[in-house]
């Protein structure tokens, strides 16, 4: 007579089976998720920043662009130079990957880990991103020859924090994200923001009121800030010096207001920045739209919002 299974046997031999089967599925579903990600990779909400010879790139979320922005303008209308703007990102990206986070170690808070207990602030001031790196860039500028100490010293001088080698480690990806952020690298930043729907129209008087609160009052002229409310399109101009004109660093201010508007395109709402002979539009990025004939008009940013 034929041997049959014991229980336990057969109840192990079903378990085995089960066990197979989902791996099977796991590992199936892991491919279809891994497909799914690479072919929506460009199409993600996220905001990409590339060097101009291609090799190197940065890759952030929209939040995280629109900190590094705003620490970026806080120091350039400062007066900081490109490279205490890199000390200030490196600085960011290392104690908070450049998110405004309300916790850290012991009361450490915000993009730069400010303890309120060691008189940065209120922790209300301190989650403010604007008041958190004019904070850093007053301690920053107190440190002497800060731009020819290697980043990790200047940044550590500012920081005391318990790993004082930690900074040097993001100075290529905070380098190139200063580059574009200051303006110098013209159309390197481009985000995509999430598609949004009819229900969430823009305000361009919240992009007015805050390029004043980032830049300073002087960014925008007083009659336009007060008047046109109602306007979609905010018209940022972009002074220039005889001597930038001359030198051929007019642009890099436009490029600077235009970059920061497309990393605060997200919170803003903004679909449409224009500058000199480029337009970047929310689901398609940068182009170059040339009229024959004509010059490239620098002098000013149009920011449009969504209606």
């Amino acid at each position: 007579m034929p041997r049959t299974a014991s229980p336990a046997r057969r109840r192990r031999s079903r378990l085995l089976r089960y066990a197979a089967a989902f791996a099977v599925l796991a590992a199936l579903g892991g491919y279809l998720a891994v497909q799914y990600d690479s072919s929506t990779t460009e199409s993600a909400p996220r905001c990409v920043v590339r060097a101009a010879d291609g090799d190197h790139t940065y890759e952030m979320s929209l939040h995280q662009a629109a900190n590094a922005a705003t620490i970026s303008a806080v120091g350039t209308t400062r007066g900081m130079p490109e490279r205490a703007v890199t000390i200030a990102i490196a600085t960011a990206i290392q104690e908070s990957t450049l998110r405004n986070i309300d916790y850290g170690d012991r009361d450490s808070v915000g993009l730069f880990q400010q303890r309120p207990s060691q008189g940065w602030g209120t922790v209300a001031e301190i989650m403010d991103p604007v008041y958190s790196a004019g904070e850093f860039y007053d301690h920053l500028a107190e440190v002497p020859g800060y731009s020819r100490l290697p980043l990790t010293v200047a940044a550590q001088r500012v920081q005391r924090s318990g790993f004082p080698q930690a900074y040097a480690k993001h100075e290529p990806d905070a380098a190139l994200l200063a580059a574009a952020l200051t303006g110098r690298e013209p159309a390197s930043l481009n985000c995509t923001p999430p598609k949004r729907t009819a229900e969430s129209p823009g305000d361009a008087a919240q992009v007015r009121a805050e390029l004043i609160r980032t830049f300073g009052k002087d960014v925008l002229p007083a009659t336009k800030a007060a008047g046109a409310s109602a306007a979609a399109t905010v018209s940022v101009p972009v002074p220039a010096t005889a001597r930038a004109k001359a030198e051929g660093r007019a642009p890099q201010r436009g490029w600077e207001l235009a970059h920061w508007a497309v990393a605060h395109s997200e919170a803003l709402l903004i679909e449409r920045v224009s500058y000199a002979d480029r337009v970047w539009e929310a689901g398609s990025g940068w182009r170059t739209e040339r009229t024959k004939d004509k010059e490239p008009d620098t002098t000013a940013v149009g920011i449009r919002v969504a209606r």
